[in-house]
Protein backbone atom coordinates (compact mmCIF):
# COMPACT_ATOMS: atom_id res chain seq x y z
CA UNK A 1 0.00 0.00 0.00
CA UNK A 2 1.69 3.18 -0.96
CA UNK A 3 1.88 6.04 1.29
CA UNK A 4 -1.29 8.22 0.43
CA UNK A 5 -3.95 5.06 0.69
CA UNK A 6 -2.39 4.12 4.37
CA UNK A 7 -2.88 7.46 5.78
CA UNK A 8 -6.20 7.72 3.96
CA UNK A 9 -6.81 4.02 6.00
CA UNK A 10 -5.68 5.24 8.87
CA UNK A 11 -7.81 8.49 8.93
CA UNK A 12 -10.46 6.43 7.96
CA UNK A 13 -10.03 3.55 10.53
CA UNK A 14 -9.74 6.78 13.45
CA UNK A 15 -13.19 8.32 12.13
CA UNK A 16 -14.93 4.80 12.55
CA UNK A 17 -12.89 4.74 15.95
CA UNK A 18 -14.26 7.88 17.23
CA UNK A 19 -17.92 6.85 15.68
CA UNK A 20 -17.66 3.71 18.19
CA UNK A 21 -16.61 5.88 20.98
CA UNK A 22 -19.29 8.13 20.59
CA UNK A 23 -22.04 6.35 20.44
CA UNK A 24 -20.99 3.63 23.43
CA UNK A 25 -20.56 7.22 25.47
CA UNK A 26 -24.20 8.24 24.26
CA UNK A 27 -25.86 4.99 24.57
CA UNK A 28 -24.08 3.33 28.19
CA UNK A 29 -22.38 6.79 29.57
CA UNK A 30 -24.55 9.22 29.01
CA UNK A 31 -27.86 6.77 28.66
CA UNK A 32 -29.48 7.41 31.89
CA UNK A 33 -28.92 11.72 31.37
CA UNK A 34 -30.77 11.43 28.43
CA UNK A 35 -33.36 8.89 28.98
CA UNK A 36 -34.14 11.59 31.77
CA UNK A 37 -33.95 14.86 30.16
CA UNK A 38 -37.23 17.04 30.53
CA UNK A 39 -36.94 17.75 27.18
CA UNK A 40 -36.76 14.43 25.84
CA UNK A 41 -40.67 14.00 25.23
CA UNK A 42 -40.42 10.00 25.39
CA UNK A 43 -39.61 10.52 29.24
CA UNK A 44 -42.85 11.92 30.06
CA UNK A 45 -45.03 9.43 27.48
CA UNK A 46 -43.26 6.50 29.22
CA UNK A 47 -44.22 7.81 32.44
CA UNK A 48 -48.08 7.89 31.36
CA UNK A 49 -48.33 5.23 29.26
CA UNK A 50 -49.48 2.87 32.54
CA UNK A 51 -51.67 3.53 35.32
CA UNK A 52 -49.60 5.49 37.99
CA UNK A 53 -49.50 3.85 41.86
CA UNK A 54 -51.16 5.27 44.91
CA UNK A 55 -50.48 7.02 47.76
CA UNK A 56 -52.37 5.24 50.81
CA UNK A 57 -53.57 6.33 53.56
CA UNK A 58 -55.35 3.86 56.60
CA UNK A 59 -54.85 1.23 53.90
CA UNK A 60 -57.08 2.78 51.45
CA UNK A 61 -55.63 5.23 48.14
CA UNK A 62 -55.82 9.16 48.17
CA UNK A 63 -55.07 8.83 44.42
CA UNK A 64 -55.79 7.29 41.12
CA UNK A 65 -55.86 7.36 37.43
CA UNK A 66 -58.39 7.75 34.21
CA UNK A 67 -57.36 7.24 30.77
CA UNK A 68 -57.40 10.07 28.46
CA UNK A 69 -56.37 10.52 24.54
CA UNK A 70 -52.87 11.33 23.02
CA UNK A 71 -49.46 10.82 23.60
CA UNK A 72 -50.48 10.33 27.14
CA UNK A 73 -52.61 7.09 28.03
CA UNK A 74 -53.46 8.28 31.70
CA UNK A 75 -53.19 10.89 33.69
CA UNK A 76 -53.45 11.23 37.53
CA UNK A 77 -56.91 11.95 39.98
CA UNK A 78 -57.47 12.42 43.51
CA UNK A 79 -59.85 11.82 46.34
CA UNK A 80 -60.63 15.01 48.31
CA UNK A 81 -57.34 16.91 46.44
CA UNK A 82 -57.28 19.61 48.35
CA UNK A 83 -57.12 18.04 51.86
CA UNK A 84 -54.53 16.12 50.89
CA UNK A 85 -52.22 18.48 48.70
CA UNK A 86 -49.86 19.16 51.06
CA UNK A 87 -48.97 15.19 51.50
CA UNK A 88 -49.13 14.46 48.15
CA UNK A 89 -48.30 17.51 45.75
CA UNK A 90 -49.05 17.08 42.20
CA UNK A 91 -48.37 15.31 39.50
CA UNK A 92 -48.96 16.97 36.01
CA UNK A 93 -48.59 16.31 32.43
CA UNK A 94 -47.70 19.80 31.76
CA UNK A 95 -46.49 21.14 34.63
CA UNK A 96 -44.12 18.43 36.46
CA UNK A 97 -44.18 16.97 39.61
CA UNK A 98 -43.69 17.96 43.53
CA UNK A 99 -43.90 16.97 46.79
CA UNK A 100 -44.32 12.99 47.19
CA UNK A 101 -45.50 12.95 43.64
CA UNK A 102 -42.01 13.65 42.99
CA UNK A 103 -39.51 12.49 45.39
CA UNK A 104 -41.52 9.05 44.99
CA UNK A 105 -41.66 9.27 41.50
CA UNK A 106 -39.57 5.98 40.73
CA UNK A 107 -42.08 3.36 42.73
CA UNK A 108 -44.91 5.07 41.60
CA UNK A 109 -44.33 5.35 37.60
CA UNK A 110 -42.56 1.06 38.44
CA UNK A 111 -38.92 2.73 36.79
CA UNK A 112 -37.35 2.64 40.27
CA UNK A 113 -33.78 0.07 39.96
CA UNK A 114 -35.37 -2.14 42.94
CA UNK A 115 -38.67 -2.98 40.61
CA UNK A 116 -36.09 -3.91 37.56
CA UNK A 117 -36.33 -7.67 38.63
CA UNK A 118 -39.97 -7.36 38.62
CA UNK A 119 -40.13 -5.14 35.26
CA UNK A 120 -38.31 -7.78 33.54
CA UNK A 121 -40.20 -10.52 34.13
CA UNK A 122 -43.15 -8.43 33.66
CA UNK A 123 -41.50 -7.79 29.96
CA UNK A 124 -40.83 -11.89 29.08
CA UNK A 125 -44.74 -12.27 30.43
CA UNK A 126 -46.05 -9.95 28.57
CA UNK A 127 -47.36 -8.31 31.00
CA UNK A 128 -47.70 -4.17 31.24
CA UNK A 129 -45.91 -2.35 33.94
CA UNK A 130 -47.55 -0.80 36.96
CA UNK A 131 -46.31 1.37 38.95
CA UNK A 132 -45.69 0.83 43.35
CA UNK A 133 -47.71 2.29 46.24
CA UNK A 134 -46.48 4.97 48.66
CA UNK A 135 -47.61 4.18 52.23
CA UNK A 136 -48.39 6.70 54.43
CA UNK A 137 -48.04 7.55 58.39
CA UNK A 138 -50.90 9.98 57.92
CA UNK A 139 -54.46 9.69 59.77
CA UNK A 140 -57.55 9.92 57.63
CA UNK A 141 -59.37 11.29 60.85
CA UNK A 142 -57.09 13.42 61.98
CA UNK A 143 -56.12 14.69 58.73
CA UNK A 144 -59.75 15.43 57.85
CA UNK A 145 -60.66 17.36 61.55
CA UNK A 146 -57.39 19.22 61.21
CA UNK A 147 -58.46 20.37 57.37
CA UNK A 148 -62.49 20.94 58.42
CA UNK A 149 -61.36 22.98 61.34
CA UNK A 150 -59.16 25.20 58.99
CA UNK A 151 -61.58 25.75 56.68
CA UNK A 152 -64.19 26.41 59.01
CA UNK A 153 -62.16 29.19 60.44
CA UNK A 154 -61.67 30.96 56.97
CA UNK A 155 -58.44 32.14 57.30
CA UNK A 156 -55.21 31.00 56.17
CA UNK A 157 -53.12 28.74 58.41
CA UNK A 158 -52.10 25.02 58.80
CA UNK A 159 -51.96 21.95 60.81
CA UNK A 160 -49.73 19.34 61.99
CA UNK A 161 -49.96 16.41 64.13
CA UNK A 162 -47.13 13.60 65.21
CA UNK A 163 -47.03 10.35 66.96
CA UNK A 164 -44.11 11.35 70.13
CA UNK A 165 -43.30 7.88 70.26
CA UNK A 166 -42.04 7.38 66.40
CA UNK A 167 -42.23 10.61 65.02
CA UNK A 168 -44.96 9.83 62.25
CA UNK A 169 -47.09 12.37 60.94
CA UNK A 170 -50.56 12.03 61.55
CA UNK A 171 -52.11 15.31 59.94
CA UNK A 172 -50.17 18.00 57.92
CA UNK A 173 -52.72 20.40 56.49
CA UNK A 174 -52.91 23.30 54.79
CA UNK A 175 -55.43 26.11 54.11
CA UNK A 176 -56.18 27.71 51.45
CA UNK A 177 -55.47 24.72 49.20
CA UNK A 178 -56.06 23.36 45.83
CA UNK A 179 -57.40 20.43 43.91
CA UNK A 180 -54.01 18.48 42.16
CA UNK A 181 -56.47 16.82 39.66
CA UNK A 182 -57.63 19.94 38.17
CA UNK A 183 -53.55 20.65 37.00
CA UNK A 184 -53.19 16.91 36.53
CA UNK A 185 -53.47 16.91 32.58
CA UNK A 186 -52.03 18.89 29.87
CA UNK A 187 -55.25 20.91 28.21
CA UNK A 188 -55.20 24.85 27.70
CA UNK A 189 -58.18 25.52 28.10
CA UNK A 190 -58.41 23.60 31.24
CA UNK A 191 -54.82 22.50 33.12
CA UNK A 192 -52.83 25.88 31.83
CA UNK A 193 -55.81 28.22 32.91
CA UNK A 194 -56.43 26.45 36.61
CA UNK A 195 -52.35 26.74 36.70
CA UNK A 196 -52.09 30.14 36.14
CA UNK A 197 -55.15 30.70 38.70
CA UNK A 198 -53.41 28.80 41.24
CA UNK A 199 -49.91 30.95 40.91
CA UNK A 200 -48.95 33.68 43.51
CA UNK A 201 -48.95 37.12 41.38
CA UNK A 202 -52.52 36.00 40.62
CA UNK A 203 -54.00 34.69 44.08
CA UNK A 204 -52.54 36.62 47.21
CA UNK A 205 -53.63 33.70 49.08
CA UNK A 206 -50.92 31.60 47.07
CA UNK A 207 -53.24 28.10 48.05
CA UNK A 208 -50.09 26.19 46.97
CA UNK A 209 -47.71 27.13 49.55
CA UNK A 210 -47.67 24.31 52.15
CA UNK A 211 -47.88 26.23 54.75
CA UNK A 212 -47.14 23.36 57.23
CA UNK A 213 -43.86 22.49 55.88
CA UNK A 214 -42.25 26.06 54.34
CA UNK A 215 -44.10 29.03 55.73
CA UNK A 216 -42.18 30.52 59.31
CA UNK A 217 -44.33 32.10 61.43
CA UNK A 218 -43.02 33.96 64.68
CA UNK A 219 -44.19 31.56 67.44
CA UNK A 220 -44.74 34.00 70.08
CA UNK A 221 -45.59 32.62 73.53
CA UNK A 222 -45.68 29.13 72.15
CA UNK A 223 -42.05 29.41 72.57
CA UNK A 224 -41.84 29.76 76.09
CA UNK A 225 -42.15 26.11 76.36
CA UNK A 226 -38.56 25.94 74.88
CA UNK A 227 -37.55 28.73 77.31
CA UNK A 228 -39.01 26.81 80.14
CA UNK A 229 -36.80 23.94 78.70
CA UNK A 230 -33.65 25.56 78.75
CA UNK A 231 -33.95 26.93 82.20
CA UNK A 232 -34.78 23.71 83.67
CA UNK A 233 -32.08 22.22 81.44
CA UNK A 234 -29.40 24.71 82.27
CA UNK A 235 -30.07 24.73 85.98
CA UNK A 236 -31.59 28.28 86.17
CA UNK A 237 -34.80 26.58 88.06
CA UNK A 238 -35.05 23.49 90.08
CA UNK A 239 -38.74 22.67 89.32
CA UNK A 240 -42.22 24.06 88.46
CA UNK A 241 -43.02 25.88 91.58
CA UNK A 242 -39.76 27.24 92.59
CA UNK A 243 -40.30 31.21 92.59
CA UNK A 244 -38.41 32.55 90.06
CA UNK A 245 -36.51 36.45 90.53
CA UNK A 246 -38.40 38.54 88.43
CA UNK A 247 -39.33 41.99 89.46
CA UNK A 248 -42.41 43.88 87.92
CA UNK A 249 -41.81 46.34 86.03
CA UNK A 250 -38.85 44.49 84.37
CA UNK A 251 -36.14 46.72 82.21
CA UNK A 252 -34.45 44.79 79.45
CA UNK A 253 -30.69 44.14 80.04
CA UNK A 254 -28.77 46.80 78.32
CA UNK A 255 -31.68 49.14 77.70
CA UNK A 256 -34.08 51.15 79.16
CA UNK A 257 -37.23 49.67 77.98
CA UNK A 258 -39.46 47.56 80.14
CA UNK A 259 -40.90 44.25 78.98
CA UNK A 260 -44.51 44.57 78.95
CA UNK A 261 -47.10 41.81 80.00
CA UNK A 262 -50.23 41.59 77.90
CA UNK A 263 -52.78 43.08 80.67
CA UNK A 264 -52.36 42.91 84.63
CA UNK A 265 -51.01 39.71 85.45
CA UNK A 266 -49.76 38.04 88.07
CA UNK A 267 -46.11 37.74 86.86
CA UNK A 268 -43.83 39.15 89.84
CA UNK A 269 -41.75 36.61 91.25
CA UNK A 270 -43.54 34.10 89.64
CA UNK A 271 -43.06 30.36 89.43
CA UNK A 272 -42.84 28.50 86.48
CA UNK A 273 -45.77 26.92 86.27
CA UNK A 274 -48.00 30.56 87.33
CA UNK A 275 -45.76 32.49 84.33
CA UNK A 276 -46.96 29.64 81.61
CA UNK A 277 -50.42 29.74 82.95
CA UNK A 278 -50.95 32.98 82.55
CA UNK A 279 -48.02 33.66 79.75
CA UNK A 280 -45.87 36.35 81.28
CA UNK A 281 -43.87 37.78 79.07
CA UNK A 282 -41.50 39.13 81.94
CA UNK A 283 -40.69 35.84 83.29
CA UNK A 284 -39.67 33.90 80.00
CA UNK A 285 -37.89 36.95 78.98
CA UNK A 286 -35.77 37.47 81.98
CA UNK A 287 -35.38 33.93 81.91
CA UNK A 288 -33.84 33.82 78.21
CA UNK A 289 -31.81 36.99 78.79
CA UNK A 290 -30.40 35.21 82.24
CA UNK A 291 -29.81 32.23 80.78
CA UNK A 292 -28.01 33.98 77.70
CA UNK A 293 -27.86 33.45 73.80
CA UNK A 294 -25.77 30.63 73.63
CA UNK A 295 -27.98 28.07 76.09
CA UNK A 296 -30.65 28.99 74.80
CA UNK A 297 -29.43 28.55 70.97
CA UNK A 298 -27.99 25.34 72.19
CA UNK A 299 -31.67 24.33 73.59
CA UNK A 300 -33.69 25.48 70.68
CA UNK A 301 -31.18 23.37 67.95
CA UNK A 302 -31.70 20.58 70.09
CA UNK A 303 -35.45 20.91 69.49
CA UNK A 304 -34.54 21.14 65.27
CA UNK A 305 -34.06 24.74 64.99
CA UNK A 306 -31.90 26.18 62.16
CA UNK A 307 -32.02 23.08 60.66
CA UNK A 308 -33.83 22.17 57.61
CA UNK A 309 -36.07 18.91 58.30
CA UNK A 310 -36.96 16.19 55.21
CA UNK A 311 -39.99 13.81 56.05
CA UNK A 312 -39.21 13.24 53.32
CA UNK A 313 -40.96 16.65 51.67
CA UNK A 314 -38.28 19.23 52.51
CA UNK A 315 -39.57 21.91 55.52
CA UNK A 316 -38.14 25.01 55.72
CA UNK A 317 -35.27 25.77 58.75
CA UNK A 318 -36.70 27.00 61.76
CA UNK A 319 -35.03 30.39 63.09
CA UNK A 320 -33.40 31.18 66.39
CA UNK A 321 -30.50 33.82 66.05
CA UNK A 322 -27.04 33.91 67.45
CA UNK A 323 -24.76 36.61 68.53
CA UNK A 324 -27.76 38.73 70.00
CA UNK A 325 -28.02 41.66 72.87
CA UNK A 326 -29.59 40.56 75.85
CA UNK A 327 -32.40 42.60 75.14
CA UNK A 328 -32.53 40.53 71.84
CA UNK A 329 -32.02 37.58 73.12
CA UNK A 330 -35.32 38.67 76.16
CA UNK A 331 -37.59 38.97 72.98
CA UNK A 332 -36.54 35.99 70.93
CA UNK A 333 -36.99 34.02 73.87
CA UNK A 334 -40.34 35.02 74.36
CA UNK A 335 -41.27 33.81 70.57
CA UNK A 336 -40.41 37.44 69.05
CA UNK A 337 -37.45 39.40 67.50
CA UNK A 338 -36.49 37.32 64.97
CA UNK A 339 -37.51 33.61 66.01
CA UNK A 340 -39.34 32.07 63.57
CA UNK A 341 -40.85 28.42 63.49
CA UNK A 342 -42.50 26.50 61.22
CA UNK A 343 -45.92 24.46 62.22
CA UNK A 344 -44.25 20.97 61.70
CA UNK A 345 -41.26 22.40 64.24
CA UNK A 346 -43.90 23.70 66.82
CA UNK A 347 -45.23 20.01 66.54
CA UNK A 348 -41.65 18.44 67.27
CA UNK A 349 -41.27 20.79 70.13
CA UNK A 350 -44.72 19.40 71.66
CA UNK A 351 -43.84 15.78 70.57
CA UNK A 352 -40.26 15.82 72.50
CA UNK A 353 -41.64 17.16 76.17
CA UNK A 354 -45.03 14.94 75.76
CA UNK A 355 -42.10 11.86 74.96
CA UNK A 356 -40.49 12.17 78.25
CA UNK A 357 -37.57 14.68 76.53
CA UNK A 358 -36.52 12.33 73.52
CA UNK A 359 -37.53 13.99 70.04
CA UNK A 360 -37.94 11.66 66.95
CA UNK A 361 -37.30 12.37 63.35
CA UNK A 362 -40.43 13.54 62.32
CA UNK A 363 -41.35 11.16 58.48
CA UNK A 364 -44.59 10.48 56.95
CA UNK A 365 -43.56 7.58 54.59
CA UNK A 366 -43.80 4.14 56.09
CA UNK A 367 -43.08 1.87 53.42
CA UNK A 368 -42.92 1.59 49.84
CA UNK A 369 -44.64 -1.37 48.05
CA UNK A 370 -44.14 -3.12 45.19
CA UNK A 371 -47.12 -3.43 42.37
CA UNK A 372 -47.24 -7.03 44.29
CA UNK A 373 -47.41 -5.36 47.69
CA UNK A 374 -44.49 -6.54 48.74
CA UNK A 375 -42.76 -4.15 50.68
CA UNK A 376 -39.64 -2.62 49.00
CA UNK A 377 -38.57 -0.40 51.83
CA UNK A 378 -39.67 0.23 55.14
CA UNK A 379 -38.90 3.27 57.33
CA UNK A 380 -38.03 2.67 61.20
CA UNK A 381 -38.70 5.54 63.93
CA UNK A 382 -35.33 7.25 64.47
CA UNK A 383 -34.15 9.67 67.31
CA UNK A 384 -33.40 12.90 66.13
CA UNK A 385 -32.45 14.19 69.72
CA UNK A 386 -32.55 14.36 73.60
CA UNK A 387 -33.32 18.35 74.03
CA UNK A 388 -34.37 17.44 77.78
CA UNK A 389 -34.05 14.44 81.01
CA UNK A 390 -37.21 12.55 81.41
CA UNK A 391 -37.58 14.19 84.93
CA UNK A 392 -37.57 17.79 83.44
CA UNK A 393 -39.56 16.62 80.58
CA UNK A 394 -42.15 15.31 83.15
CA UNK A 395 -42.05 18.43 84.94
CA UNK A 396 -42.69 20.57 82.00
CA UNK A 397 -45.79 18.64 81.47
CA UNK A 398 -47.14 19.28 84.25
CA UNK A 399 -46.97 23.17 83.66
CA UNK A 400 -48.58 22.46 80.09
CA UNK A 401 -51.03 20.56 81.97
CA UNK A 402 -52.11 23.50 84.13
CA UNK A 403 -52.55 25.76 81.65
CA UNK A 404 -55.12 24.07 79.82
CA UNK A 405 -56.35 22.64 82.96
CA UNK A 406 -56.40 26.32 84.71
CA UNK A 407 -54.97 28.56 82.24
CA UNK A 408 -55.70 29.95 78.81
CA UNK A 409 -55.70 26.51 76.57
CA UNK A 410 -59.27 25.45 78.49
CA UNK A 411 -60.85 25.22 74.95
CA UNK A 412 -58.70 21.86 74.30
CA UNK A 413 -59.99 20.62 76.97
CA UNK A 414 -61.38 16.73 76.38
CA UNK A 415 -63.25 14.65 78.71
CA UNK A 416 -61.37 11.70 80.13
CA UNK A 417 -58.54 12.80 78.61
CA UNK A 418 -55.40 14.32 80.23
CA UNK A 419 -54.11 17.57 77.85
CA UNK A 420 -51.31 19.80 78.22
CA UNK A 421 -50.96 23.02 75.65
CA UNK A 422 -49.64 26.94 75.39
CA UNK A 423 -51.66 29.26 73.23
CA UNK A 424 -49.51 32.07 71.45
CA UNK A 425 -50.58 35.30 69.40
CA UNK A 426 -47.64 36.27 67.91
CA UNK A 427 -47.08 40.24 66.41
CA UNK A 428 -46.47 40.70 62.99
CA UNK A 429 -45.88 43.39 60.65
CA UNK A 430 -44.01 46.68 60.71
CA UNK A 431 -44.56 48.00 64.38
CA UNK A 432 -46.90 45.19 64.65
CA UNK A 433 -49.19 46.85 62.38
CA UNK A 434 -50.89 43.65 61.11
CA UNK A 435 -53.46 41.03 62.51
CA UNK A 436 -51.64 38.75 64.78
CA UNK A 437 -51.40 35.31 64.35
CA UNK A 438 -52.88 32.45 66.70
CA UNK A 439 -51.18 29.59 67.96
CA UNK A 440 -52.05 26.44 69.63
CA UNK A 441 -49.55 23.63 70.59
CA UNK A 442 -50.86 20.60 72.75
CA UNK A 443 -50.07 16.92 73.13
CA UNK A 444 -53.26 14.38 74.77
CA UNK A 445 -51.70 11.86 77.11
CA UNK A 446 -53.06 8.22 78.09
CA UNK A 447 -53.55 6.78 81.12
CA UNK A 448 -50.38 5.37 81.52
CA UNK A 449 -48.81 7.90 80.35
CA UNK A 450 -48.06 7.62 76.92
CA UNK A 451 -48.77 10.23 74.35
CA UNK A 452 -50.45 9.36 70.98
CA UNK A 453 -50.62 12.51 69.74
CA UNK A 454 -48.97 16.23 69.45
CA UNK A 455 -50.49 18.93 67.65
CA UNK A 456 -49.26 22.43 66.40
CA UNK A 457 -52.19 24.73 64.64
CA UNK A 458 -51.37 28.09 63.37
CA UNK A 459 -53.99 30.76 62.01
CA UNK A 460 -53.50 33.89 60.26
CA UNK A 461 -56.79 35.79 60.16
CA UNK A 462 -56.19 39.24 58.95
CA UNK A 463 -60.62 39.88 58.62
CA UNK A 464 -60.63 38.85 62.10
CA UNK A 465 -61.17 41.89 64.72
CA UNK A 466 -58.03 42.04 66.13
CA UNK A 467 -58.89 41.87 69.77
CA UNK A 468 -60.76 38.71 69.15
CA UNK A 469 -57.43 36.69 68.36
CA UNK A 470 -56.14 34.30 70.18
CA UNK A 471 -54.38 30.97 70.36
CA UNK A 472 -56.88 29.77 73.18
CA UNK A 473 -59.94 31.37 70.82
CA UNK A 474 -59.17 30.58 67.44
CA UNK A 475 -56.32 27.15 66.91
CA UNK A 476 -57.48 25.22 70.68
CA UNK A 477 -60.42 24.38 69.01
CA UNK A 478 -58.84 22.62 65.98
CA UNK A 479 -56.01 20.98 68.14
CA UNK A 480 -58.84 19.67 70.63
CA UNK A 481 -60.64 17.80 67.35
CA UNK A 482 -57.24 16.83 65.82
CA UNK A 483 -56.28 15.38 69.20
CA UNK A 484 -59.48 13.66 69.94
CA UNK A 485 -59.72 12.02 66.26
CA UNK A 486 -56.06 10.39 66.92
CA UNK A 487 -57.47 9.14 70.77
CA UNK A 488 -60.74 7.77 69.48
CA UNK A 489 -58.91 5.89 66.68
CA UNK A 490 -56.88 4.31 69.05
CA UNK A 491 -59.05 3.53 71.65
Amino acid sequence: MNKPLRRVAIFCGLLVLALLVRNNWIQYAQADKLRNDENNRRVAIERYASPRGDIIVDGEPITGHKATNGDFAYKRTYKNGAMWAPVTGFVSQAFGANQLESIEDGILTGNDDRLFFRNTLDMLTGKNKEGGNVVTTLSGAAQKAAYEGLKKQGGKGSVVALEPSTGKILALASFPSYDPSTIAGNSLDTDTKAWEKLQKKNNPDDPMLNRALREVYPPGSTFKVVTAAAALEHGLVDDADQKTDTPLPWVMTGTTTELKNDGDLPCKDATLREALRVSCNTVFGKAGADLGNDKMLETAKKFGFTQEQFVPVRASASVFSENMEPSQVALSSIGQFNTAATPLQMAMVTAAIANNGTLMKPYMVDELQAPSLDTIEKTDPETLSEPMSAKNAQILQSMMETVVNDGTGKNAQIDGVTVGGKTGTAQHGENNSKNPYAWFISYAKNSDGSSPVAVAVVIEDEDAVRGDISGGGLAAPIAKSVMEAVVKGKQ
